[in-house]
């Protein structure tokens, strides 16, 4: 089982990944988890990228296509992965699906929580609001000037990215406002279905 898990900030792309890596026994590729490892590591990528990471630079995409290529060669990637974060474009969706051909393997499905950003935003509001009424530390990151930012860039850049996937009939859409339970077993079944030939992935 190969999949690509997509979505904005706050869709819940992490908890999902974890889920389905524990259901079909496949780790969970966070390329940000990634990028962390190798520069904690110093690998031969990690220094580069450490010294592009401490200019507040984007790491560019042919260290990021490496680094998971090198990554999913790993033993443990034999029978199949999860992928969160990458890709993130459609050029580095490209490079993925001809990644993927060299080794001789495919994608099974590219997986897209849909959400619905302003209720998305209402919740970290809520958050924020609550957090405060505790009297506790309000996250850097919980800012709702900001995560609505975030998922302005998120749709400018993935846009196009889903409609790649689409056009390959690799984009399973799952309805993300569900309960967390609802959305995992929804994922399960459609991608049962789909294996089963019994439905093409929609």
């Amino acid at each position: 089982m190969r999949l690509v898990v997509l979505g904005p900030p706050g869709a819940g792309k992490g908890t999902q990944a974890r889920r389905l890596a524990e259901r079909y026994s496949i780790p969970w590729l966070s390329t940000g988890e990634m990028l962390r490892a190798a520069v904690t590591g110093g690998t031969e990528l990690g220094l580069p990228v450490k010294a592009i990471m401490d200019r507040g630079e984007l790491v560019p995409d042919d260290v990021v296509d490496q680094m998971v290529s090198d990554r999913i060669d790993r033993e443990d990637c034999r029978t199949g992965f999860i992928l969160d974060g990458f890709p993130r474009t459609v050029a580095q969706a490209e490079a993925l699906t001809a990644m993927l051909d060299r080794k001789g393997v495919k994608l099974n499905a590219a997986i897209e929580l849909k959400v619905d950003p302003a209720v998305l935003i209402e919740r970290m509001a809520k958050r924020v609001a609550d957090t405060l009424a505790a009297h506790d530390p309000v996250r850097s990151d919980d800012n709702p000037e900001v995560f609505a930012r975030r998922l302005d860039e998120y749709r400018e850049t993935t846009g196009p990215l889903l409609g790649y996937y689409l056009r390959r009939g690799e984009l399973v859409q799952i309805d993300g406002m569900q309960g967390m339970d609802a959305v995992t077993r929804d994922i399960a079944s459609r991608l049962t279905r789909g294996y089963s030939g019994s439905s093409p992935y929609r």
